[in-house]
């Protein structure tokens, strides 16, 4: 795809986005009564739900979103006693997609490649943010499930990881905000969707810690030049911090929610 249709003249991107413009956010937490922490958001469109479990004894069974299903249902996990971490907690992460998330329907196995890469990227995020010392020889649970896929997948996962984890009440250092951006035509471009992702060109995907500027995870897909990448890393941090004000926002007015409720 020419980069003349990516961004125009005007600096106008195929959405009508300028290029540091965010797509929009909306957010909800508690969506799911039956789970510790729950969050399903929306990044323009593409729409994830989390849920999180625990912390728990580590054991061999445990809860999942399964790709073609919208609710957590039982299956069974590859844990045991024995992965039990005697220092901090052990935190277990799942990452799926629906089958009706894209254009292309198929079944999407937990154990394809690409989800396999999307898991261990959450763990890795999350185990940077998650006061896990505090639950020695425990396990926390976290699923997360692509419901509609435009973009920026991995990171409106985080997104929605973080409010769940919060919902649940487990400690962190911080919120933990992601974000993607491009450099397309000398021009570094934030939160990109799925149009602006299938150009090819050079994509970073940043998870941060807002309030302390730490990197949980920084991702390239692709070659650029290194004159080029602090512009694109900023592009994405200023992306993550006005994602966090957004998220900061939604917990604020869900805490309001919850203690009014409770005060009637």
């Amino acid at each position: 795809m020419a980069g003349l249709e990516l961004l125009s003249d005007e600096g106008y991107r195929v959405d009508g986005r300028r290029a540091g413009e965010l797509r929009k956010v909306r957010a909800r937490m508690g969506v799911f009564a039956q789970a510790d922490g729950s969050a399903y958001i929306e990044q323009g469109n593409t729409k994830a739900l989390a849920v999180v479990y625990g912390p728990h004894e580590v054991r061999g069974r445990g809860m999942a979103c399964e790709p073609h299903r919208v609710t957590p249902v039982r299956w069974q996990m590859r844990g045991s006693r024995s992965k039990a971490l005697h220092d901090r907690a052990l935190v277990n992460c799942q990452y799926s997609m629906a089958t009706f998330s894209t254009g292309e329907r198929k079944r999407r196995p937990h154990g394809d490649r690409k989800s396999s890469e999307m898991t261990l990227h959450l763990k890795q995020t999350f185990e940077a943010a998650i006061l896990t010392q505090l639950y020695p020889r425990s396990q926390i649970d976290i699923y997360v499930q692509i419901l509609q896929a435009d973009g920026g997948n991995y990171c409106a996962c985080v997104n929605a990881a973080t409010l769940a984890t919060i919902d649940a009440g487990i400690p962190m250092r911080d919120y933990v905000c992601a974000s993607s951006a491009g450099f397309i035509e000398d021009t570094p471009l934030a939160d990109l969707n799925y149009v602006e992702e299938a150009a090819g060109g050079p994509q970073v995907a940043l998870a941060l810690l807002p309030k302390s500027d730490q990197i949980a995870l920084l991702e390239m897909n692709s070659r650029l030049h290194e004159d080029h990448l602090e512009q694109v890393i900023e592009a994405a941090s200023k992306a993550c911090k006005d994602i966090y004000a957004v998220l900061d926002q939604v917990v604020r007015d869900h805490v309001h929610e919850v203690t009014t409720l409770l005060g009637e």
